[in-house]
Order: C-alpha cells, then sequence, then structure tokens
C-alpha cells in the first residue's frame, strides 16, 4: 500500500499524450520529469514547434527533456539521478531501451489505443477503421523490450461509431486513456499490479501509413474504400486524381455495400450525404472534396464551380 503521489517520468509527445499529463497533474501526482521529441519543423511553412506535450510541461514548470539518442549516457544519468518509481509512456513515438525500463523501481506503463494484442504498432486507431472495426479500445500494458508486447494492466472498450474518423476517434481514445492511467495508479496504491500475458497467437499489426498507402483505389469494395477515407481523416486526407491534379476526400459514408453500380471511381450525383462515388463493389458518399491548391470545400459547394458529376476519379 502507497498513501502519496507517485513519483514518475513522463514520455509522450503529440495531441494524444496531453490529457494523459494533464490527468497525472491533476490527480496531484508527481511528475518529475517530462521526455518529448525534439523539436521539429513542421506545417506547410515548415516552421520549428515544439510539440503539444511539450507546451504543456511548460505552462506548468515541469523539467523537459529532448533526447536525440535514448542510450545518450547524460540521458540515461539524469534519469537516474531523478529517481522515478513508474515511467509512464503515451505516444512518444520510439521504443525504449532495456536500460530504461530497468530504471523505474515500479515498472513502465504504456497506454496504448487499441484492445491489445490487436493491433500492435504506430498507428492502431488508422487501422481499426480501415479494417472496418465496430469497437476498439484503450489498453494500459507493462512495458517490455519487444514492441507492445508487455502484459496488460487494464483495458477498456471503445465503439467505433459510423460517423468517426480518425480525428474523432483519435479526441476520444486520448480521453479514454487518461481516465484508465489515474485509474490504474490509484490500483498500483493498493497493491494491485495486475499483469495479464498477452496472446500471441491473435497478435495483428498496425505499422504507420505511407504516402503510397494514401492513394485510394476506388476498385475495392464500398466498406474498404470508406474505411481508407476515414482512416486518414481529416489529416493527411485520402488522395485521388481528377484531370491529373490531386482530389482529397473527406466525410466519407458506405451508400451501398454490394453491386457494381458504375466503373470504379465514377461521380454518380449529389446526394443528401454527399457525393457519391462508385467503389468496385457499392457506392461511397463523401461530404467534403479539397482539389490540390484549394480549400477543403462541402460537396455541394465544390460542385458550384467544378464540373465533377459523371466524371471518373482515379
Amino acid at each position: 500500500m502507497k498513501s502519496g503521489p507517485w513519483r514518475l517520468i513522463f514520455m509522450g509527445t503529440p495531441r494524444f499524450a496531453v490529457p494523459s499529463l494533464e490527468a497525472l497533474l491533476a490527480s496531484g501526482e508527481e511528475v518529475a520529469a517530462v521526455v518529448t521529441q525534439p523539436d521539429r519543423p513542421r506545417g506547410r511553412g515548415q516552421v520549428v514547434t515544439s510539440a503539444p506535450v511539450k507546451e504543456l510541461a511548460a505552462a506548468w514548470n515541469l523539467p523537459v527533456l529532448q533526447p536525440h539518442r535514448l542510450k545518450d549516457p547524460e540521458f540515461s544519468q539524469r534519469l537516474t539521478e531523478l529517481a522515478p518509481e513508474l515511467i509512464i509512456v503515451v505516444a512518444y513515438g520510439r521504443i525504449l531501451p532495456p536500460e530504461l525500463l530497468a530504471l523505474p523501481t515500479e515498472g513502465a506503463l504504456n497506454v496504448h489505443a487499441s484492445l491489445l494484442p490487436r493491433y500492435r504498432g504506430a498507428a492502431p486507431i488508422n487501422w481499426a477503421l480501415i479494417k472496418g472495426d465496430k469497437v476498439t479500445g484503450v489498453s494500459l500494458q507493462w512495458l517490455a523490450p519487444k514492441l507492445d508486447a508487455g502484459p496488460i494492466f487494464l483495458q477498456q472498450q471503445v465503439p467505433i461509431n459510423a460517423e468517426d474518423n480518425f480525428g474523432t476517434l483519435y479526441g476520444r481514445l486520448a480521453e479514454v486513456g487518461a481516465a484508465l492511467l489515474v485509474q490504474a495508479l490509484d490500483r498500483l496504491r493498493r497493491g494491485e499490479a495486475i499483469k495479464i500475458p498477452q496472446n500471441e497467437s491473435e497478435v495483428t499489426l498496425a505499422p504507420p501509413l505511407t504516402r503510397e498507402m494514401r492513394r485510394l483505389h476506388w476498385n475495392l469494395a464500398a466498406p474498404e474504400v470508406a474505411g481508407w477515407i476515414r482512416a486518414l481523416d481529416p489529416k493527411p486526407g485520402a488522395a485521388s486524381q481528377w484531370r491529373g491534379r490531386g482530389l482529397k476526400v473527406f466525410g466519407a459514408r458506405v451508400k451501398k455495400d454490394e453491386d457494381k453500380v458504375a466503373a470504379p471511381g465514377t461521380v454518380l450525383g449529389l446526394t443528401p450525404q454527399g457525393l457519391e462515388i462508385a467503389c468496385g463493389n457499392g457506392s461511397v458518399t463523401v461530404a467534403e472534396v479539397q482539389l490540390a491548391g484549394h480549400k477543403r470545400l462541402q460537396a455541394v459547394d465544390f460542385l458550384r464551380g467544378q464540373p465533377l458529376i459523371g466524371q471518373v476519379l482515379e
């Protein structure tokens, strides 16, 4: 049993990690330092900016470490001096070497946006949408040297709604992960260090999405096309081609899930849900469209200036 706060090091980088750090601070845990990725050029202008976790840490006047190499002796020595009881990892972006995992007296916990062992890897939210899953969730797991392979502490299921895309699901899972983390640390204080081994026969992977994967293949069945569009919405957007120009589509819903309605990629018409586009089987609707070099528009507004109906997207 433990009565006071945990002394911990928090490791995270993107917006997904912010609710978890906020929850730890609000619950009174002792965050000895925050480790995040080095500042990098971001956005169209490639301006060097800080990660969201660093901005939150600065607002709380927390020590921030941004190592280029996790095996840097100076970095390891600094963490050793901080004497953490726990390391908390939330979308940090790198695998921790064994020497770091051995530092905290109570272990290292990772917030992962899937129901492990399903979707181990960097893009679990994207792949849950691509595969058309109806349910996903968050796993709190004990870190091991192998990626996302450590035993499970806690899990919570989260439904995937028909209107969900990467952005909406990302935000919801981040909040669930934060609440699960606070719950886990309270259980640890009561001496409940649960460790449930993962079933290796049920492992599936969620590798990063490459630039090539962003290109839509209209010859796929409608549910698959919709899954890819949802997984890339709002950023970076699912890409297609029209008259030799890039065209991104957003807000996908399955209109018809079977039967061939026209040549794949044919823009069939405008519905209350958006543009209906033929797939290999069935069709999808897309609520918004963005032509390369132009802003994102509602489908009805896009059609005012572009004769898209009847055209074939590639």
